[in-house]
């Protein structure tokens, strides 16, 4: 099957009742003297492109996680040319179908959207939707900050953002000829990638992108100032041996030494800044604010918001985390005050103990990240659009009985349900005992949500509130109502 894009022809694939279109360039390859530098429009090309593999992910460092993570959620593999999108439809013909265009996640420093994870085309088929997942560039090639520390070098920030714009830009030329509405696109992301979501709510270059957002575990706090974007900047170029007025070298560093200089930045100011060291930043450009600033000021007025968390988020980044399994009080006190003021963090200490008597140390660190990370800010983002569309607000419980202990409703444990991929062979076997049911009330939610601008009507689901309720350590009522979710749950408003 054959489609012809504004840069050229490209064949893709046939399976299953869907056409899958893989590796579409929206952007010049960020090479040499584009590296560091906004993306470019795609060179044409004559003849017909075969699209029938998927482009490389952005460099990245090897998963912490393992390989099965890595074989489930990263790319086949890496290279600077990663500028590509997938695109999975049940017809290029001239059907206005609603269009999913989905953000990865990762931290902003892995991931890819061609990942086994997010494979589009069951949800195009059984959704008749047109589903396009991307690549952006991550780490400290998409998400550096250098003008306001060497603004001589010419390098611009939010890469990683200006290439989700870039992508959406290609979306909104092309995507009527793979049988998509341009007019109805929703854009929707799981953790950085939701956190780039609420980004590009407050970017004033996205208006008119998408009319509709998911944001799934993240929200819009995840934003450096331009003085912490600074701080990154001058660590990062001190972990490569360069000065400020030497940035420009950059463009000619190697991939496996600019990683190296990441990761030696990121373990610097692991615990220095509020949040990712490599994370969207005001700019003055592409975000002259901070995003929820902007929102709460109406910069998405219109934009139907569907948002929520996880109700035990933090539990799978105790996988990592070894000192966890043996924390006593005093080393939750410890960690609390890495984040709180000591006085605070001795009444955040009992609250805890408080809303969740029966918990471990380990157990309250985890809820009280969950907290800090996920739900505070999406109550904060919730309210803050309120205001100005319908925004509407979940929390998933379900999980797996294989792992509910352990786990719970684990941070990115409800990806493959909305897209269908927990039947995959290196996945069925952990979603077993109501996957099924739990994949099709939110596969029901997020496609009528795309359609419509609400989830589908069900007894669970409820607006946002128009006011502020934040979940925070010194907020008794909110930790009480955290304390009485029930395993059992499923959506609650």
């Amino acid at each position: 099957m054959r489609v012809e894009t504004q840069s050229g022809w490209v064949r893709g694939t046939r399976r299953g009742g869907v056409l899958a279109f893989r590796g579409i360039p929206y952007a010049a390859p960020p090479l040499g003297r584009l590296r560091l530098r906004p993306p470019e429009p795609p060179a044409p090309w004559a003849g017909v492109r075969d699209a029938r593999a998927s482009g490389a992910g952005a460099p990245q460092p090897v998963s912490t996680l393992g390989g099965m993570f890595s074989r489930i959620a990263g790319p086949a593999a890496t290279s600077e040319d990663c500028l590509t999108l997938d695109v999975a439809t049940p017809a290029a013909d001239g059907a206005r179908r609603p269009v999913l265009v989905w953000i990865h996640g990762g931290a902003f420093v892995m991931g890819a959207g061609s990942a086994l994870v997010y494979g589009g085309e069951g949800l195009a088929r059984r959704g008749d939707v047109v589903v396009v997942t991307l690549n952006y560039r991550l780490g400290a090639l998409g998400w550096l900050a250098l003008g306001d520390v060497a603004p001589g070098a010419g390098f611009a920030a939010n890469l990683g953002l200006r290439d989700q714009l870039a992508a959406l830009e290609w979306v909104q030329r092309n995507i009527a000829a793979f049988g998509g509405d341009p007019d109805n696109v929703t854009v929707f992301g799981e953790s950085a990638g939701a956190m780039s979501v609420g980004a590009l709510l407050g970017a004033p270059r996205a208006r008119g992108l998408f009319a509709r957002a998911i944001a799934q575990s993240g929200a819009a706090d995840h934003c450096s100032s331009r003085d912490e974007a600074a701080r990154v900047a001058r660590a990062f170029l001190r972990a490569l041996g360069l000065a400020p007025d030497e940035a420009a070298k950059l463009a000619d560093v190697p991939v496996p030494a600019l990683l190296a200089a990441q990761r030696a930045t990121m373990m610097q100011l692991a615990f220095a800044l509020p949040g990712l060291p490599f994370q969207p930043a005001v700019d003055g450009d592409v975000l002259p604010a901070a995003p929820l600033a902007a929102v709460a000021a109406g910069s998405a007025r219109g934009v139907p918001v569907l948002l929520g968390t996880n109700r035990d988020e933090w539990n799978l980044f105790l996988l990592g985390d070894r000192k966890a399994r043996a924390l006593d009080e005093a080393g939750l006190r410890r960690r609390l005050e890495r984040w709180l003021a000591p006085e605070a963090a001795e009444r955040a200490h009992a609250l805890y103990r408080e809303a969740l008597p029966r918990a471990s140390p380990r157990a309250r660190w985890a809820a009280y990240q969950t907290h800090r990370v996920f739900l505070a800010p999406a109550e904060r983002l919730a309210a803050a659009q309120a205001r100005h569309a319908p925004t509407w607000s979940y929390l998933f419980s379900w999980s797996p009985p294989l792992v509910r202990r352990p786990l719970g409703a684990c941070h990115a444990l409800e990806v493959p349900l909305v897209f269908g991929t927990f039947r995959h062979p290196l996945l069925r076997g952990l979603y077993l005992g109501g996957a099924r049911a739990a994949a099709r009330e939110l596969e029901r939610a997020w496609l009528a949500f795309a359609r419509e601008g609400r989830p589908a009507a069900a007894r669970s689901w409820a607006p946002a509130p128009g006011a502020p309720q934040p979940l925070c350590a010194d907020d008794r009522g909110a930790l009480a109502a955290f304390a009485r979710v029930k395993p059992g749950t499923f959506l609650e408003a």
